[in-house]
């Protein structure tokens, strides 16, 4: 007897038919294969939405300031100790742009091309520095605490920071719209920014742009200095037969004074201070002027011009010229002392750098008060101390001696 058919059950069934249809046999290769739990259209489009963002971010990033701006700090230095010893000798020397008071809050600042860093007066060591790989340093300054540093980052000096001079730690930022050949300086509450368009003053405690003052369109600005009489501009105007001389109030910027200088065509004609004793360089002399009323006081004839230089301490303007260093009383231009010297002393502890070393004088009567021997001092330089650490600031580097 012949067997029939097996039925077959359900659980055997190819296909997994449960409906009685005859099933229909599927392979991966006999059909289209599908993801069983494949993702909405919108989620591809909000990942590929975020990836593209990250590339932008990571872009922008490499292409921002923050990027391009490396920073270190410091703890606050420590009030320094002791005197020059009777003799010394150098300990370091460090090169680049200096401010023209080069020691700030116990620190020795050095800029570069493209930012500023602090150095330790007794070491040279770096304490810390501040710099910007996308732009060029236009000029750095320092007073009441603060580093000031103006940055270049395309054809124009736009960026200005002030930085704690002690520590590093950045105080404010701000953006300005200056020609690329500004240059900066700065006294008591006041930076500085020149160039031959005209000036402007901040204030380096703040960002405040406070005010400026812009050449007449035939004119040019020749130089500018700030001081305790204010801000003194020195302009060359087309057609004029002499330079003018112009002493602007430091803080609101209203003219206080102006002067001509007469001098012969191509004569060199140069601002040396705005203290209360104004000096000018008018070829082969110095021209010291009022600070009040820009009055003539003195005339100094010179054997040679150029290395001429001028501070003030005090109430003593001093001027180095001719290898000579001479004090003059800044009220009445009157000569108080003078020496021979290599340079000049800086506040408030007044060495004199001279043929023997560095001699410490009595600001009002020039009598020698003590002496650190260092012979062979280069020429051209402002000498002040930190401590035990004498500070010689030259135009193109810093030596220490200890």
């Amino acid at each position: 007897m012949t067997e029939g058919p097996r039925p077959t059950h359900p659980s055997h069934a190819q296909g997994g038919a449960l409906d009685g249809a005859s099933p229909t046999p599927r392979t991966l290769g006999s059909g289209p294969w599908r993801w069983p739990n494949r993702p909405p259209l919108r989620v591809w489009i909000w990942t590929a939405a975020t990836l593209a963002l990250v590339v932008v971010a990571a872009l922008l990033w490499r292409g921002s300031d923050a990027a391009a701006t490396e920073s270190t700090t410091a703890a606050p230095a420590g009030a320094p100790t002791g005197r020059p010893a009777g003799a010394v000798s150098q300990v370091w020397s460090a090169t680049g742009a200096q401010p023209d008071d080069v020691v700030q809050s116990g620190r020795v600042l050095i800029g570069s091309l493209h930012g500023v860093r602090a150095l330790d007066p007794a070491t040279g060591a770096e304490v810390w520095h501040y710099t910007r790989s996308n732009a060029r340093m236009c000029g750095v300054t320092a007073t009441n605490g603060v580093a000031v540093a103006m940055f270049r980052t395309a054809d124009r000096c736009d960026e200005v920071v002030g930085l704690d001079a002690g520590t590093g730690v950045r105080r404010w930022t701000r953006n300005l719209n200056l020609r690329s050949d500004t240059t900066l300086a700065s006294t008591d509450q006041i930076v500085l920014a020149t160039n031959p368009a005209g000036v402007a003053t901040l204030d380096p405690v703040g960002d405040t742009l406070r005010w400026e003052y812009k050449a007449p369109g035939d004119c040019r600005v020749l130089g500018a200095a700030a001081g305790r009489s204010g801000v003194a501009v020195l302009q060359q105007c087309a057609g004029a037969p002499a330079t003018q001389l112009r002493l602007l109030d430091g803080f609101a910027g209203s003219p206080h004074w102006k002067r001509d200088l007469p001098a012969p065509d191509g004569t060199e004609v140069r601002l040396l201070g705005a203290d209360q004793l104004v000096g000018v360089l008018v070829g082969k002399e110095v021209r010291l002027l009022s600070g009040t009323d820009g009055s003539p006081l003195r005339t100094l004839p010179l054997r040679a011009s150029g290395r001429v230089r001028q501070v003030a301490v005090q109430s003593t303007a001093l001027v180095w010229a001719d290898g000579t260093l001479t004090a003059y009383d800044d009220a009445t231009g009157r000569s108080r002392w003078h020496v021979p010297a290599l340079g000049l002393p800086a506040a408030p502890f007044l060495l004199v750098p001279e043929n023997t070393g560095f001699v410490h004088r009595d600001l009002t009567t020039g009598k020698e008060l003590g002496r650190s021997t260092m012979p062979g001092l280069p020429a051209g330089g402002l000498a002040g101390s930190v401590g035990a650490t004498v500070v010689y600031r030259l135009p193109d580097r810093v030596l220490a001696y200890r």
